[in-house]
């Protein structure tokens, strides 16, 4: 085990080590400097000698002081009346005013909501009363629940972070599991890792479970001239994605496995003390109508009220009623850890894309593959694409920065297939999901739950990636390539 030292010196090194090789042919000096710094962000999130929102905090600020040489180029520099220091500070500032990031931190505030009045445990009692004998079939319970809420909820964040999860994380307290303990891995990681994989698949399902997935649409009808309905994307996402649903629960008890896989005195139990807390009170009432007033607005109210908006709104008026104290807002240390990770992480991602290291990216990967047939051609590119959403703290910002590129480099190519090419990135954009802790806005959430350690939730999100991606390309792929 490598002391808290010398995991805060590596990262260090090996940014200045990338730093001082000489930038790549097509790609500008500030563009690989700060790719140099991001490697070195990246890096140290893995090896955690900072919790990780320090980390974030440490790569932006490093990026802000050295703005002149790593985020702008110098025609900028030069430009009559640019100013660096301010435009380097609004930069680094500018996460915080990211709306994903504050619908991840209202998800803390649901949980707490959760938590101070009771409905969690009652939820929790319940679901364990009539699926607590076996730890698989509460990771089946967990699963089905993000696929009931997953066609009407166009956020990830809003249906697993803002719903599922403030109800399942009072699940492991009742078997003895707690968080940042030795007894997180009773249960409590199990459950937490098959909500954010489970959620990841449901994101590639259905057309209107992930946000981006429309961007994905007119980005695909504007390639194709194809318009592609909520049923063929169903129809082209489900061999891949129900097989790997169905599968999800037993795989993450093999991968992830809980120490405890039966408890056939829980449901007994379970019971027994939903009959000793006696009748739903007040405050779970109230509570109960603000969530499903969220959930009325996120399905509903998506043209007039953003999620944010939604999820704000709740939690404003959980203040309001008493459901919640001001004190459990600013001393809620999960919820303001996760933000300023998340805020400076997609932070960081955007500099890759402004300093135009994205697009090089992109090119450069696509131009050195161009010499394979067309159909292999079309599986590499799926897989940089994929992969390369390490380099994006945001889906939507991974679409729009490298989607566009991917299809002009496919309709470029003589006899490309062109349709299943796009498809399988569409259906990608959800299962990436579960790459890092920063891939998509739930992932701080479950990260923050004190149940899955940051190197456990890299090694999984490496594993369930690439599986996610074997499956998609060795079920749906040829079924979508031989369309084209």
């Amino acid at each position: 085990m490598l002391s808290r030292h010398t995991r805060a010196w590596i990262p260090l090194a090996a940014a200045a080590f990338v730093a001082v090789l000489p930038a790549p042919m097509g790609l500008h000096s500030h563009a690989w400097y700060f790719a140099a710094i991001f490697a070195g962000v990246v890096l140290g999130l893995i090896l955690e000698p900072f919790p990780p929102a320090a980390v974030g905090l440490i790569g932006i600020t490093a990026v802000a002081v050295l703005g002149r040489w790593v985020l702008f180029s110098a025609t900028e520099v030069a430009t009559p009346g640019f100013d660096v220091a301010s435009r380097s500070i609004e930069w680094a500032l500018s996460g915080f005013a990211n709306s994903t990031v504050w619908l991840s931190f209202a998800a803390f505030m649901f949980a707490a909501g959760y938590q101070r009045t009771g409905l969690g445990r009652r939820i929790a009692l319940m679901l364990v009363r009539a699926l607590g004998g076996r730890t698989l079939t509460l990771g089946y319970a967990v699963m089905l629940a993000d696929v009931v809420l997953a066609p009407f909820t166009p956020s990830n964040t809003a249906r697993s972070a803002g719903t599922v999860y403030p109800i399942i994380r009072n699940l492991p307290p009742l078997y003895d599991s707690h968080p940042n303990t030795p007894s997180a891995r009773r249960i409590g990681g199990y459950i937490m890792w098959t909500a954010l994989a489970a959620t990841s698949v449901t994101s590639s399902l259905f057309l209107t479970a992930l946000a981006p997935n429309l961007l994905a649409v007119e980005f695909i009808r504007k390639a194709t001239s194809l318009e592609i309905t909520w049923l063929q994307w169903f129809l082209a996402a489900a061999p891949s994605s129900l097989v790997l649903l169905l599968a999800l629960p037993v795989l993450v008890h093999r991968l992830f496995p809980p120490e405890i896989t039966e408890g056939e005195q829980a449901p007994g139990w379970a019971a027994r003390e939903l009959e000793a807390i006696g009748p739903v009170s007040g405050q779970e009432m109230l509570l109960s109508a603000l969530v499903l007033l969220a959930i009325g607005l996120w399905i509903l109210g998506g043209r007039h009220v953003s999620p944010t908006t939604t999820a704000l709104l709740v939690v404003s008026l959980m203040l309001i009623s008493g459901v919640l104290s001001f004190d459990d807002v600013i001393s809620n240390h999960e919820a303001w850890k996760a933000l300023v990770m998340l805020a400076t992480l997609v932070t960081m991602a955007d500099g890759l894309n402004r300093t135009g290291f994205v697009r090089w990216f992109a090119e450069a990967a696509a131009g050195h593959m161009s010499i394979l047939p067309p159909v292999p051609l079309a599986v590499m590119l799926v897989i940089i694409y994929f992969f390369a959403h390490y380099l994006f703290a945001s889906i939507t910002a991974h679409v729009t920065a490298m989607m566009p590129i991917m299809l002009s480099v496919g309709a470029a190519i003589p006899d490309f297939p062109l349709y299943g090419f796009a498809m399988l990135l569409a259906l990608s954009h959800g299962l990436m999901g579960v790459l890092t802790p920063y891939a998509t806005t739930s992932g701080p959430v479950y990260l923050g739950s004190g149940y899955i350690t940051s190197s456990e939730f890299w090694r999984l999100g490496a594993v369930f990636g690439a599986i996610f991606l074997i499956v998609l390309l060795a079920i749906s792929g040829p079924l979508l390539l031989a369309r084209s």
